[in-house]
């Protein structure tokens, strides 16, 4: 490939033409006119307007998209996340253009954007699933007894889409009818699709996902792991790698079973495999997510593997270079989602203009990022303006090295993630490795933020993590090309 169009916005389009930049590719870039002085728009070789602010008007004109590519020469479009990266009519116009699209065929994308179809197919090879139906549910009665069989709390969950949407806990029986239609309802809203299927709610979980990398040859690698059960509303803000609680063992289980449901629907390119696991270290297959992951770099990190040059390499033809023995983890490190939004007042979205953007000086940070002084925040898009990396020769010194990089991090204008982040790292709970995706809600309390003395919480968590952690170090990686902690 020549010459390459990110079809993005904002950290993941400055992320992907830095990668191509490193290979020789020239890149295009688009814009809406609200990004017009976007970092991304300066760093692409080309840029074009593509429409007014809201993304329907730009960011999603999948039509003007293409005929950008057609007008410019362009080999290959690179989707990010979001926007158009999982829209399976988007890439099947885009191969019909005679244009490669960076990531898998539309049939693995309609496959495994659906929950209840994904279901069915990874069942096939073995791939554990939460209790419960995997087919669209209308019927109360029936909803009901599935229910009773599996025990409440149940979870009834939208085919399509995520981040929370179309999804409801239910408790007690008398409020399943409800919660289901309220859950219908929201699904048609945000998906335009209202199936919803019913599961066992597992009420402790980890959300630990598998990263996958495949060729068009039907070989397949996965990258080790990474644990995203730090969140908020169904959306990861802190994500490691790797586990602090898989053994090799589990690990080779669940990277197996990844493997499994990359075989399922044909997959080609870098994908995600997500899992539960429960109390028990049980672990249930929830989705696949056919793109990047905003995580990714923490992955890049310990295996020190570009995964959009991945991308680029597989489609493009050419063969995985490595095989699955050749993997290994080169010591540990853990992202911070930089948001702008209050989390002290249930992480409400703000907007606002950066004032002051000044970044740590360390050589162990790695920052994803799109934004500087003067920056004004748009209400029109995502509200994550950073991914704050930080690498340790092991998880106890990439937390004290997340610590120090958060304090060294001064911005101002907007609030932000950042004190949020330095709590969740001096909690004794996430140094112990003892939590689940209920942290936030369980210990992000108004009388813990302020009752965490510094000092004295560091001090006593450290201890801790030491007593129960000090046997989990890391081989040390000496393949794969370039570092990435050097960067």
């Amino acid at each position: 490939m020549r010459k390459i169009l990110v079809a993005n916005r904002g950290e993941i389009a400055v992320r992907v033409i830095k990668t191509c930049r490193t290979m020789g590719i020239r890149t295009v870039a688009i814009y809406s006119e609200a990004d017009r002085d976007s970092k991304h728009v300066q760093l692409a070789d080309e840029a074009f307007c593509v429409g007014p602010p809201p993304s329907a008007e730009s960011y999603l004109q999948a039509e003007k998209i293409i005929q950008i590519c057609l007008d410019n020469d362009v080999d290959g479009i690179h989707p990010g996340y979001g926007f158009l990266s999982e829209n399976a009519a988007f890439v099947k116009s885009v191969t019909e253009a005679g244009i490669t699209f960076i990531g898998p065929s539309p049939e693995a994308i309609d496959l495994m954007g659906s929950k209840i179809a994904s279901k069915q197919a990874v069942e096939k090879y073995g791939v554990p699933l939460v209790p419960g139906i995997n087919h669209a549910v209308e019927d109360i009665a029936e909803a009901a007894k599935v229910a009773d069989q599996i025990g409440y709390p149940v979870l009834v969950k939208a085919s399509a889409g995520g981040g929370g949407k179309g999804m409801r806990i239910v408790h007690e029986p008398e409020n399943l009818e409800g919660q289901m239609r309220t859950a219908q309802s929201e699904a048609q809203s945000a998906f335009g699709d209202r199936s919803v299927f019913i599961e066992k709610f597992v009420t402790k979980p980890r959300h630990i996902e598998i990263q996958l990398i495949a060729d068009n040859f039907g070989n397949v690698v996965y990258l080790m792991e990474r644990e995203c059960s730090i969140q908020r509303r169904h959306q990861k803000l802190v994500e490691e790698a790797p586990s602090a609680v898989l053994t090799d063992e589990l690990r080779k289980e669940m990277g197996e079973a990844a493997i499994n449901v990359a075989k399922a629907c044909n997959y080609s390119g870098a994908g995600t495999v997500e899992f539960l696991l429960d109390a028990d270290h049980k672990f249930y297959f929830l989705e696949m997510n056919t793109r990047l992951q905003v995580e990714h770099p923490v992955t890049e990190l310990i295996v020190g593997m570009d995964l959009v040059e991945q991308q680029i390499r597989t489609a493009r033809g050419e063969k995985l270079s490595y095989r699955q023995e050749d993997i290994k983890a080169n010591g540990h490190a853990i992202e911070l989602r930089l948001t702008a939004e209050e989390p002290e007042n249930d992480f409400v979205p703000a907007i606002g203009k950066i004032e002051t953007y000044d970044v740590p000086p360390f050589d162990f940070v790695r920052l994803d990022d799109f934004v500087y002084d003067g920056y004004e925040i748009p209400i029109y898009y995502d509200n994550m303006f950073a991914k704050l990396i930080v690498w340790g020769q092991n998880r106890n010194q990439a937390i004290q090295r997340m610590i120090q990089a958060i304090d060294h991090f001064k911005i101002e204008g907007i609030p932000t993630t950042l004190d949020f982040g330095r709590f969740a790292m001096q909690h004794p709970k996430f140094i112990e490795g003892d939590f689940d995706t209920n942290f936030t809600a369980n210990y992000y309390t108004e009388e813990a933020r302020k009752d965490q003395d510094h000092d004295i919480n560091k001090a006593a968590a450290l201890f801790t993590y030491l007593e129960f952690n000090d046997h989990k170090e890391v081989k040390v990686a000496k393949h794969l090309g370039e570092n990435w902690r050097e960067r």
